[in-house]
C-alpha cells in the first residue's frame, strides 16, 4: 500500500515546483520533504520528480500527483456520506484547476465564486494560455482545465463549454498614427501589437488569416486581461481582445476593430479527470452552466 504522506510530499514539490517551497506548505523541513520522495521512489522503482527549477513530475509521477488529488476528493465525498468519518474539524479539499486569462477575467470567475459559496473547497486556479492548460491536467497538478484542445487528456473527460470570440481592436488614435494607409502586412509589422505572454499566439494566428502569410509583429509583453484592454484602449498597441471585456469600449468608441468583421473565435473546452467525484462533478455544473451563458 502507498504511503499517503509520502504523496503528499510528492504532489506539493510538483505543486510548488521545488522542494523548499513544498517543506513550507506542509509545514515540516526540507529534508523531510526529500526523504519521503526519494523512500516514495524507492517504493515504486523509479524517478518520480526531474530535480530542476522548477521541479517536475515524470510520466509515473504524474499518474501519482493526480492519484492523490483524487483520492482527497473522494474522501471528502466520504465524510459528507459519514459525518463520523470527518472528525470535530474537518479540513476543506483543494480542488486544483487550470484556466486561461481571459475566461477567469470574464466568465469564469463568478462561476467558481458561486461554486465556492456552498462547496466545501478551497479552490486552486493556475492560469495559463488556453493551448496548454491541458499540459497542467497531463502532469497531474490539476484535476481539471478550461482549454481549446477538445481531445482529452489520459484519463479525463472532454465536454464543449462554446466560442470565446476574439477582436483585433485598438484606440482611435492609435489607428489614426498606425493604419492611416490601412491594415496590412507592412504596417502590421511595425505598429506595436500587445501579447498576454510568449506563449500567446492569438494576434499571430489573426495576421496570418488576415494577410495569408506570417508577418513579424512587434510586441509589448502585458500578462494581464485588465492591463491588456487598459493598455489598448491608451494607445499603447492593438491586440486580440476577448469580446465579452471590451464590447462596452467597442459600443462607445474607446476601441475600434481594426478590421470590422474578423472574429478570431477560440473554442473553449471543459477537461476533467474522470474519477468520479461530486465536489468535481458539482464545480463542472457551475462551469457548463456560466460557459453556456457567456460563451458563443
Amino acid at each position: 500500500m502507498l504511503d499517503y504522506a509520502a504523496l503528499s510530499a510528492l504532489a506539493a514539490v510538483v505543486r510548488e515546483g521545488s522542494f523548499e517551497r513544498a517543506a513550507q506548505a506542509l509545514h515540516v523541513t526540507p529534508s523531510a520533504i526529500s526523504q519521503r520522495v526519494r523512500q516514495l521512489e524507492e517504493r515504486v522503482g523509479c524517478v518520480l520528480v526531474v530535480r530542476g527549477q522548477p521541479c517536475r513530475a515524470t510520466e509515473v509521477g504524474q499518474h501519482l500527483c493526480r492519484h492523490v488529488a483524487q483520492v482527497r476528493l473522494l474522501e471528502h465525498d466520504l465524510q459528507g456520506a459519514l459525518p463520523v468519518a470527518a472528525g470535530p474539524a474537518a479540513e476543506r479539499a483543494r480542488l486544483p484547476v487550470a484556466v486561461n486569462a481571459d475566461s477567469l477575467a470574464s466568465w469564469f470567475a463568478p462561476a467558481a465564486a458561486q461554486y465556492a459559496a456552498t462547496a466545501p473547497v478551497l479552490l486552486d486556479l493556475t492560469v495559463d494560455d488556453q493551448d496548454h492548460t491541458a499540459e497542467r491536467l497531463r502532469s497531474g497538478t490539476v484535476l481539471a482545465a478550461v482549454t481549446a484542445l477538445a481531445k482529452p487528456a489520459a484519463g479525463c473527460n472532454s465536454q464543449a463549454l462554446g466560442t470565446l470570440r476574439y477582436v483585433a481592436a485598438a484606440s482611435p488614435d492609435f489607428m489614426a498614427r498606425h493604419f492611416a494607409d490601412g491594415v496590412q502586412a507592412r504596417s502590421l509589422a511595425l505598429a506595436p501589437s500587445l501579447l498576454f505572454d510568449r506563449k500567446d499566439q492569438l494576434q499571430a494566428r489573426w495576421v496570418r488569416r488576415l494577410c495569408r502569410k506570417a508577418v513579424p509583429l512587434p510586441c509589448h509583453l502585458l500578462p494581464s486581461p485588465q492591463a491588456f484592454v487598459a493598455a489598448a484602449s491608451a494607445g499603447m498597441g492593438w491586440g486580440m481582445q476577448p469580446l465579452p471585456l471590451v464590447q462596452p469600449l467597442l459600443a462607445a468608441g474607446l476601441l475600434v476593430e481594426l478590421v470590422p468583421g474578423t472574429p478570431l473565435d477560440v473554442p473553449l473546452y471543459w477537461q476533467h479527470a474522470r474519477a468520479a467525484s461530486s465536489l468535481l462533478d458539482g464545480l463542472g455544473r457551475a462551469v457548463l452552466a456560466a460557459a453556456r451563458a457567456a460563451l458563443a
